[in-house]
C-alpha cells in the first residue's frame, strides 16, 4: 500500500503539498488531454530503490531468438548494473511488442528529448523541417522559435484547411514540393482527428525527406489498434509514456533497426547522461499493463467518452474545432474577442474555480496570442481511468456549459464545484492515501 509516512516525518512541508495534490486530484475533474492517473504498480516502480542506481550507457543487446549479442554500443560505465539491465531490457522488449517496432530506446526523460534525439539522428542543424504549426495543433518541439527545434533548424509550417479544420494532404504535399524539406514531422498536441501516416510517407518519399511521427498523445490508441500505427511508415517514431498510454512521465523512441545505433548514441551520450532506471521500471510496468486485454477495453472507453463529451458540448451550443473528434481530445472554440465571451485563459480560470481542470489552447487561425488563446483543450483519459462512462460525460458537458454561462460569477462557479465534487465522489481514487 502506498503511503507517505516517512515524508511526513522528514519533511512536513513537502508532505503537506503532496497531500494537497492528492485532494485536488480526488475532488477535481481532470480533463487535461495530456494527463492521466497511473496505477499503484507504476507509482511503486517509480518510487523504488532503482532510483539509487547510476547506469550511464546501455544494457548489451541480444537476439531474442538465438541469444547472440547484436552489438555492445557502450555497455554500462558503472558496475552493479545487472539488475537494472534486466529492467531496461524488459521495457525495451515490451515496447517493441506493443507497437511492432524493430528497435526501442526507453531512456529519454521526456517527449521533448525524444524529439531532439530523433531529429539529430536524421538531419543536421540548418536543415529544413516541414512540421505542423503550433497554433494549428503542433508542439513546441515541432519548431517554435523559443524551442531548440526552432533555433537549430529551418522550420516550414503546415496547417489545417480553413474550412474543414483538418489536414488537407494535397495542400501539405504542395508545401513539401515547394520547400523540399529534409524531414517531415507529423503528430500533434492538439489535433482531434485521425492522422493518415501512409499519406505522409508518400509525400516524404516524393520529396526525398525522412519522416518522423510524434505519437505522444495517441500512443495508447495506437497500441490497441484504435488508431493507425505509424511504425510501418515512419523512419522514427517518438512518444511520451504518459497521456493515453497511462505510464509515468517520460519519453521513448521507436525506429527501424538501421537507425538503432545512431539513435542510441544521440540519446546517450549525445543529449543525456544517466538514465532514470526507476522511471524506466515504471515504463516497463505500464507497457505490461498495456499488453493486457483490459487495456483495449479501457482505450475503447476513452474514445466512447470523447464522442459522448463532444456530442454533449455540441448539443449545448459549443463550437468544436473540426466539428468533433476521432481521438481522446477535442478543442472548444470560444470565439474571437470581437464576439464577446471568455478567452481561453479566462475560461480555464473559471473552470478551475468550479473544480474542472483543463487548459487554454489556440485554435486554428486564432486572433488571440497563445497565452490568452481562444480555445480550451479537453480530453477523456483521466476521467475514464476513474471509471466514468458516457452518461457522466453528458453531465460533464453540462457543467462546462454552466461554467461558460457564469464565467465571471465566482459565487455560481463555487456552487457548480459542489456538484463536480459530488460526481467525483462516486468515482474515487487514492482512498488508501486519504485515510
Amino acid at each position: 500500500m502506498l503511503n507517505y509516512d516517512e515524508i511526513k516525518k522528514v519533511d512536513p512541508e513537502i508532505y503537506e503539498a503532496i497531500m494537497n495534490e492528492v485532494e485536488r486530484q480526488y475532488h477535481n475533474l481532470e480533463l487535461i488531454a495530456s494527463e492521466n492517473i497511473v496505477s499503484e504498480a507504476v507509482m511503486e516502480a517509480a518510487g523504488s530503490v532503482l532510483t539509487n542506481k547510476y547506469a550511464e550507457g546501455y544494457p548489451y543487446r541480444y537476439s531474442r531468438k538465438s541469444g547472440e549479442l547484436l552489438y555492445r554500443l557502450y555497455g554500462r560505465y558503472y558496475g552493479g548494473c545487472e539488475f537494472v539491465d534486466d529492467v531496461e531490457r524488459l521495457a525495451i522488449e515490451r515496447a517493441k511488442e506493443l507497437f511492432g517496432a524493430q528497435h526501442a530506446n526507453v531512456q529519454p526523460h521526456s517527449g521533448s528529448q525524444a524529439n531532439m534525439a530523433a531529429y539529430f539522428t536524421l538531419i543536421k542543424p540548418g536543415d529544413t523541417i516541414l512540421s505542423l504549426e503550433l497554433t494549428h495543433g503542433g508542439h513546441l518541439t515541432h519548431g517554435h522559435p523559443l524551442s531548440f527545434s526552432g533555433k537549430l533548424f529551418n522550420i516550414v509550417p503546415y496547417g489545417v484547411n480553413k474550412d474543414t479544420e483538418q489536414f488537407d494532404y494535397e495542400m501539405i504535399r504542395e508545401k513539401a514540393l515547394e520547400c523540399k524539406p529534409d524531414m517531415i514531422l507529423t503528430g500533434a498536441s492538439a489535433y482531434p482527428r485521425s492522422i493518415d501516416f501512409k499519406k505522409f510517407r508518400e509525400i516524404a518519399d516524393e520529396v526525398g525527406a525522412t519522416l518522423v511521427v510524434d505519437m505522444a498523445h495517441i500512443a495508447g490508441l495506437i497500441a490497441t489498434g484504435l488508431h493507425p500505427n505509424p511504425i510501418p511508415y515512419a523512419d522514427i517514431v517518438t512518444t511520451t509514456t504518459h497521456k493515453t498510454l497511462r505510464g509515468p512521465r517520460g519519453g521513448m523512441i521507436l525506429c527501424k533497426e538501421k537507425y538503432a545505433q545512431e539513435l542510441d548514441k544521440w540519446v546517450f551520450p549525445g543529449i543525456q547522461g544517466g538514465p532514470l532506471e526507476h522511471i524506466i521500471a515504471a515504463k516497463a510496468v505500464a507497457f505490461k499493463e498495456a499488453l493486457a486485454d483490459d487495456f483495449v477495453v479501457y482505450q475503447k472507453q476513452i474514445l466512447a467518452n470523447a464522442q459522448a463529451l463532444a456530442k454533449g458540448l455540441i448539443k449545448r451550443g459549443f463550437n468544436l474545432v473540426s466539428d468533433g473528434t476521432d481521438t481522446h481530445l477535442m478543442l472548444l472554440n470560444l470565439g474571437s474577442e470581437e464576439e464577446g465571451g471568455p478567452s481561453g485563459k479566462k475560461m480555464e480560470g473559471s473552470l478551475d474555480i468550479a473544480g474542472i481542470t483543463a487548459n487554454k489552447n489556440t485554435v486554428p487561425f486564432d486572433t488571440r496570442p497563445p497565452f490568452v488563446a481562444s480555445g480550451i483543450r479537453l480530453g477523456t483519459p483521466a476521467v475514464t481511468t476513474r471509471g466514468m462512462k458516457e452518461a457522466e460525460m453528458d453531465i460533464v458537458a453540462d457543467f462546462i456549459r454552466k461554467v461558460y454561462d457564469n464565467y465571471d460569477d465566482e459565487e455560481q462557479l463555487i456552487k457548480i464545484k459542489e456538484d463536480v465534487q459530488a460526481l467525483c465522489a462516486q468515482f474515487t481514487i487514492f482512498e488508501e492515501l486519504r485515510k
